[in-house]
């Protein structure tokens, strides 16, 4: 004991004198008469005001003030330090360079601050959130060739709203301005606020836009305020168009002509190759409907420009469908540029002739990518794809996507008589623009809906167990709400597995286990399938939340309709195969925090159960969960984790098979961090298992019980992400920390690490190579 404590004395003394040590070592490095910058106080002399006003000010007027001091940690000023240690480098690039100037910081000095300069914002910012006539000054004191400047504020009686006034006129624009008045946001009673009346100017300028103003500009209002009203610090508010307001903001505008050139190009423009058609001889045989259609070439059907375009003749200009219709024209995924042009009419008084030139992307292409993969189940392997796109494939912006592939994974660790995979395949899908649909189905996103049809094929042959052909078709639906919330509804989603060849030793595998056999038996599932999704992720927010729920409804009406029941031999067969009869749900939810602009915190929560009832007493084995791999728990190799307690054995010719389970649950957290450029480190840990619904006798443990905490298999590790943008190699070496196939009472390892042990690292230290983030 008194050995640790000497110890424990020893590390303090080491920690203060390395203190010292990098603090002092900072300031040696200043020439004569120069003083380190370390900050400024704001103090608040004022007694009328609440603490928590108070509070408030100071800590947005520290905010205010410039320049920043040097970043500090618990007092020191690592990143100066290295700054200063570093001599200056013969060129701006390389290790010193590197080390001087991005992971250093040039220090700040107290010449480099302007106390009279930062005296103003103080006043001026006080007095814009109504602490009017505000006072201030300042005072330096430095210590040990360190300086700290001191603000001192009288900001006097804060200043309240007690009116708020419209002025009246006789002009168009003012009726309209009148009647956005009762949703002002001055109210009375509340704090003079200079941010606050600007957000009313644009307030008010977004709402004359949505009547036909659109040349009005939140500039034009201008909001009066009189304090001498009142003795009592209050203030009246006048809000009033301005005098200079030009004539063409206070008019109204509606549409004249709606006009599309689908085949606009720049270029052309340039070379005197293009014109635009301005009477209405020359665009009367362009005319479709209420919009003319400027494409000789007869390149795309008209209807598409007119679901897309929210602007008819005759109607308000408002900038709502304005915005729409860009966004729509764009998200038909066909227009590389899309350019919007409002101009005013020469025989019309207030009328808009409005233009859209749009510049199509290449209408086909074709791509052909090679891919290298290996994965922690001992499999390295590489696939060939052949892509074919057509993004124009009827005139109406179809898409049509078809592809075929190759690929093979060779096991690369266990037996020598390896079991290698191959699979081939096929894939096509065609996108519609719209809804497909017996009834009409109207949509006031900025994203165009859309029905996706697809049908594919996949062989796949495992070279000493069993061949597959897996067969599919979909046929459903896809729109968004907006940028946030997305809809995936399949109708019909279709899949036929049959086998072709299993081989004599994968029988006699079987024979012994019901689980392998039914991985090989035919599978016809059938039925709906819908999936939501919202993210808020690609806001510049500090929290932010991605979820998924998936709903899987396999063979219901049918299994209702005819009465089937597996439990009582009563199993139904279409074409000579048990249709599956089940319902699946799953959960996926993430949150994102942000702790500084290269550093952030990852979670994800995932749930799921798929209950097999009717005609089917298991789901099927292309439906289950599975768990383990470089996206899941990354210290269990992949698909080997669970279920539940079962311990995955090795079977009789050496090797794993992938294990799966009805009920899944997981948790994965990260810290993610930049430590140069394009790389990035993560320290991560993951927890979770796969369950099922009914006993298996083949897998003792597996069931979900009222045990299932105690069967949460842990592991973390740590990262290295290599961001390149465009691509993002990931490699994670984790390790487990939890066991789930342990004797109860002796499932955490901890007692077990040992490094230096050449076995303990080959069977626990799993390393993880992907492409992307996990989560």
């Amino acid at each position: 004991m008194k050995n640790k404590f000497h110890i424990y004395c020893k590390y303090l003394f080491a920690s203060g004198l390395t203190s010292v040590i990098l603090s002092c070592s900072n300031t040696r490095y200043l020439k004569e008469g120069q003083m380190l910058y370390t900050g400024a106080e704001v103090h608040i002399e004022n007694d009328t005001i609440s603490k928590k006003e108070k509070k408030a000010l100071q800590s947005a007027l520290e905010a205010n003030l410039t320049p920043k001091p040097n970043s500090s940690i618990l007092g020191l000023r690592p990143k100066l330090f290295f700054y200063n240690i570093t001599k200056e480098p013969e060129k701006e690039k390389g290790f010193r360079y590197w080390l001087k100037y991005k992971v250093g910081e040039k220090p700040v000095l107290l010449s480099d601050v302007d106390r009279e300069f930062n005296k103003d914002i103080i006043e001026n910012y006080s007095e814009n959130k109504g602490y009017f006539n505000a006072r201030a000054t300042y005072d330096t004191v430095s210590k040990n060739r360190k300086a700290k400047v001191i603000y001192n504020v009288r900001p006097g009686a804060r200043y309240l709203i007690s009116e708020v006034k419209f002025q009246k006129d006789s002009s168009l624009v003012n009726e309209e301005i009148q009647k956005l008045a009762d949703k002002t946001l001055l109210k009375t009673g509340k704090p003079f606020d200079l941010d606050v009346i600007k957000s009313e100017r644009e307030r008010i300028d977004n709402g004359l836009k949505e009547k036909g103003f659109y040349y009005f500009h939140p500039d034009n209002i201008i909001v009066q305020a009189d304090s001498t009203v009142s003795r009592e610090h209050k203030v009246e508010l006048n809000v009033k168009l301005k005098d200079n307001t030009p004539e063409l903001a206070t008019q109204q505008f509606s549409i004249d002509k709606v006009v599309v050139f689908p085949n606009y190009n720049i270029r052309d423009v340039r070379r005197g190759q293009y014109k635009i058609p301005m009477d209405s001889d020359s665009l009367s045989k362009y005319a479709y409907g209420d919009i003319y259609v400027i494409d000789p070439g007869h390149k795309f059907k008209p209807k598409i420009f007119d679901r897309a375009l929210y602007f008819k003749t005759g109607d308000l200009y408002n900038r709502t469908d304005h915005n729409l219709t860009l966004n729509r024209l764009i998200s038909l995924g066909v227009f590389k540029f899309v350019k919007n042009e409002f101009i005013v009419s020469d025989s019309l008084r207030h009328k808009f002739d409005t233009y859209y030139l749009l510049t199509p992307r290449e209408l086909q292409s074709l791509r052909l990518e090679a891919l290298g993969r290996t994965n922690s189940a001992n499999y390295a392997g590489s696939e060939l794809n052949l892509n074919w796109t057509h993004r124009n494939f009827f005139r109406g912006a179809e898409q049509f996507k078809a592809s075929i592939y190759g690929a093979f994974d060779v096991q690369i660790g266990g037996p020598k008589d390896a079991n290698n995979i191959f699979r081939a395949g096929a894939n096509t899908q065609l996108s519609i623009p719209r809804i497909v649909a017996p009834f009409r189905f109207h949509s006031s996103s900025a994203f165009v809906p859309r029905t996706n049809i697809t049908l594919g094929y996949e062989f796949q042959n495992r070279t000493r167990n069993y061949t597959l052909s897996n067969f599919n078709a979909s046929f459903g639906y896809n729109w968004k709400e907006n940028a946030r919330k997305e809809h995936d509804l399949k109708i019909i989603d279709i899949t036929l597995v049959s086998p072709t060849n299993v081989t004599p030793r994968y029988d006699s595998l079987a024979e012994k286990n019901i689980y392998l056999r039914r991985v090989v038996e035919k599978q016809l599932i059938f039925g709906p399938t819908y999936s939501y999704t919202y993210t808020n992720t690609m806001l510049p927010k500090t929290n932010t939340i991605y979820y998924k729920g998936m709903v899987d409804l396999a063979g219901n009406l049918t299994g209702l309709f005819t009465g089937a029941n597996a439990k009582k031999d009563k199993q139904k067969e279409i074409f000579g195969i048990p249709f599956s009869q089940y319902a699946k749900i799953e959960n996926d939810f993430r949150f994102y925090h942000k702790f500084a602009e290269k550093s952030s915190f990852a979670s994800r929560i995932i749930a799921g159960i798929a209950y097999p009832y009717g005609n089917s007493e298991f789901i099927p084995f292309s439906r289950q969960f599975f768990a383990g791999g470089s996206n899941s728990i990354r210290a269990f190799r992949a698909r080997t984790l669970g279920p539940g307690s079962y311990a995955p054995k090795k079977e009789e010719e050496g090797f794993f098979f992938d294990q799966s389970g009805d009920i899944k649950l997981e948790m994965n957290a990260e810290y993610r961090a930049n430590l140069y450029k394009f790389l990035n480190v993560a320290v991560f840990a993951d927890a979770g298992n796969i369950w099922l619904v009914n006993e298996d006798p083949e897998r003792p443990g597996a069931k979900f019980s009222k045990e299932f905490l105690s069967e949460i298999a842990v592991g973390a590790g740590v990262g290295l992400r290599l961001d390149f943008s465009i691509l993002v190699l990931r490699l994670d070496l984790a390790m487990p920390l939890r066991i789930p196939y342990y004797e109860k009472g002796d499932r955490w390892a901890f007692d077990k690490i040992n490094f230096g042990d050449p076995g303990w690292r080959r069977d626990n230290l799993i390393l993880n190579i992907a492409i992307g983030y996990p989560f």
